[in-house]
């Protein structure tokens, strides 16, 4: 794996390896492609491991999970300082604001909720919801574990 002029890999607190930045990072810097093999929607439907793969168009995904891909290095944040843009056909990963050197670059996986136990959250940020799901399904998570807690309660 290798980084670029804006971004270095290396060890993260929130899992595994991360990727941090080498020097500031302006707002709305595209800092790295997401890069791997276009594959069709079908060939995604049967990967066993589908948590890299990105939308390209309504006919092709993008498997990311190949090991020249840096930006695969690149840990979820429930408060993230990235986005993710289709530009073209290109994931870019773009900053939401400025970034300081040596911080920690991240964005939101956007996961569906459909299997949000299986993706427990380690960001460790002030908004973490403890599960890696896409923001706008925050507020039904929320109530799914409310749901859930009280079921609980009342049981034991």
């Amino acid at each position: 794996m290798k980084g670029n002029d804006w971004i270095v890999a290396k060890k993260s607190s929130i899992e595994g390896f991360g990727v941090f930045a080498r020097k500031d990072i302006p707002q709305g810097t595209k800092i790295i492609e997401y890069t791997g093999r276009r594959i069709t929607k079908k060939q995604a439907d049967n990967l066993k491991d589908a948590r890299y793969v990105f939308e390209l168009n309504k006919r092709y995904d993008l498997d990311g999970n190949v090991f020249s891909n840096t930006a695969g290095l690149i840990n979820h944040s429930c408060d993230p300082n990235c986005e993710t843009e289709n530009i073209h056909g290109h994931i870019w990963i773009i900053s939401l604001h400025d970034i300081k050197k040596g911080e920690e670059v991240s964005y939101n996986y956007g996961y569906n909720l459909a299997d949000y136990k299986d993706w427990p959250c380690k960001c460790g940020s002030q908004k973490c919801v403890g599960y890696i799901v896409a923001e706008e399904q925050w507020l039904k998570l929320k109530k799914k574990l409310e749901n859930k807690k009280g079921c609980c309660e009342m049981k034991g």
